[in-house]
């Protein structure tokens, strides 16, 4: 049967080829021999099965100029639209190597800006997947303005909607600072580079010769700079990545988080009393007690290769989601220096923003001293943890299972920057340095001219360790709300965290805090 209008049907049977088909076979071919799947192909992986309604599919450039006019392709590098994951509405868009190198132009952004938008109005997280060779220098300003408003917009979806940023491809020059402002980025090892100037520039201006991995790739930016949050082996483990991911947050900052049947670790009571070592100088791992507390196989780590020496992570405590910071023993013996400061710093906010309870397991003999430190601003840094902590109004719960000296015990999640409930294990040390640190300053005179110092030093040190390394002085003076058997550190946080589910806090009305950057 015909119809009158089989024509205008087969024009946009035509048309929905030519766009679905991007730079064309050739350039499709070269991407597929790059190990990487085309713009479409990873919108087809991410997304539920037939759920992705494509928006602006036949938007084209508008330039003229440098050989453009005729080289107008359906869509101009970038697919855009929504679906969902696991059946939650997200909004996405898929930058298009096969066309023009994903060069962004006017259009291009304008198209990204206004599923960007939709995202916001619809309070669902957006997804950007990356893949792009830069600003199209043939559109010269225009393309710089594209880029700023699409900073402007994750700007004013920060803490609206998640932002997660996929890199699959190359992300340099200015393009960075869109990823740089979103939640959380996925690099794909061996395929995927971030940076501001390339190998070229950087060896014609300071003549260093380094390659693209070492750079701005994936684990250059998972273990040196902290620019990755994750590293995915391969294009289907990074969409893996954001699937697992979404499970943990709300659609938005108006919702609580997700929530699921709770199933509780197998671990005994005895195993929890041995989960410290019997010398308190000897290091452990942390993730053993955080995988002991929290529900079981629920943890999962974000930045597992930057500043080691903090952990962060999401989890689920009684099917309800959670964000912990830990103080990491087995690495640096778990001190805050500048990078663990910004890393911790930096996750509080996430959570805080969308509504997600922050548990702390405390361990931390203080911060890292030295001059490099000092130089490069622990100061400055180490604020950004405490302004975090203060100004987070979710439930706030801690856990001091070991050392807890110093500054540092009023930066990590204490009872002074408003945590809700603090728990302590009997083999809490609440001081304000170590036994033998403090030692060596109070009784220095005396230890220069005893007969025997060494001896001297063991008396007072077992005094001062006896006196202040445990958690009761602090418990008497109200600093400590409860202290703990291990075995009832479970229980005793999601007492806590029901008892905290619907917390308020009212503050002074104010634009924003001057959080030290």
């Amino acid at each position: 049967m015909t119809s009158p209008h089989d024509e205008k049907y087969k024009n946009l049977e035509k048309l929905n080829a030519e766009a679905e088909l991007g730079g064309g076979e050739k350039r499709i071919e070269a991407q597929h021999n790059k190990g990487k799947q085309t713009a479409r192909e990873r919108i087809d992986k991410i997304l539920d099965v037939d759920s992705f309604l494509e928006m602006d599919k036949f938007v084209v450039h508008r330039t003229d100029s440098f050989g453009l006019k005729d080289k107008k392709i359906l869509g101009d590098g970038v697919i855009t639209g929504y679906g969902t994951i696991n059946s939650r509405p997200v909004t996405i868009f898929s930058q298009d190597f096969t066309v023009f190198g994903g060069a962004l132009g006017e259009m291009f952004a304008r198209k990204v800006i206004k599923i960007m938008d939709l995202g916001m109005q619809n309070g669902c997280p957006i997804i950007g997947l990356n893949d792009s060779g830069g600003a199209r220098i043939q559109e010269g300003v225009a393309s710089l303005a594209g880029y700023g408003d699409i900073f402007h917009a994750n700007v004013q979806a920060s803490g609206v909607v998640p932002q997660i940023s996929v890199i699959m491809g190359p992300c340099a020059g200015g393009a960075v600072y869109s990823p740089a402002v979103t939640d959380f980025i996925i690099m794909v090892d061996k395929t995927s580079y971030m940076f501001i100037t390339g190998p070229q520039v950087v060896k014609s201006v300071t003549g260093e010769d380094i390659s693209f991995d070492d750079l701005g790739g994936a684990k250059t930016h998972a273990r040196k700079s902290g620019i990755a949050h994750f590293v995915a082996s391969s294009e289907d483990q990074a969409m893996a990545i954001v699937h697992k991911l979404l499970e943990y947050i709300p659609q938005n900052n108006m919702e609580l988080p997700p929530k699921r049947e709770s199933i509780a670790p197998s671990v005994t009571d005895e195993e929890f009393r041995n989960l410290l070592p019997g010398n308190s100088n000897e290091s452990y791992d942390v993730k053993k007690i955080i995988n002991a507390v929290i529900d079981k196989n629920s943890f999962f780590e974000v930045q597992i290769d930057f500043a080691k020496n903090i952990v962060v992570g999401f989890g689920f405590l009684g099917g309800n989601s959670i964000g912990i910071i830990a103080n990491q023993p087995n690495s640096i013996a778990g001190v805050i220096d500048i990078d663990a400061a910004d890393k911790a710093a930096r996750f509080i906010r996430f959570c805080d923003a969308f509504n997600i309870p922050i548990i702390s397991f405390i361990d931390v003999p203080g911060f890292l001293p030295g001059s490099d430190q000092e130089h490069r601003g622990i100061i400055r840094h180490g604020a950004k943890l405490l302004y975090a902590y203060s100004e987070a109004t979710v439930p706030k719960l801690t856990v001091i299972v070991r050392k807890d000296y110093g500054g540092a015990y009023d930066v990590m999640a204490s009872r002074h920057l408003g945590a809700d409930h603090v728990f302590a294990w009997p083999t809490a040390e609440i001081a304000v340095m170590g036994a033998e640190g403090a030692v060596n300053i109070i009784f220095r005179k005396e230890l220069k001219e005893a007969k025997n110092p060494d001896a001297m030093r063991k008396e007072f040190t077992d005094d001062y360790q006896e006196r202040f390394g445990n958690p009761y002085i602090a418990a008497k003076l109200g600093l400590i709300d409860s202290v703990i058997f291990p075995e009832e550190t479970r229980e005793s946080l999601i007492k806590a965290m029901k008892q905290t589910e619907n917390k308020r806090l009212k503050r002074a009305p104010r634009k924003h805090g001057n959080m030290p950057m």
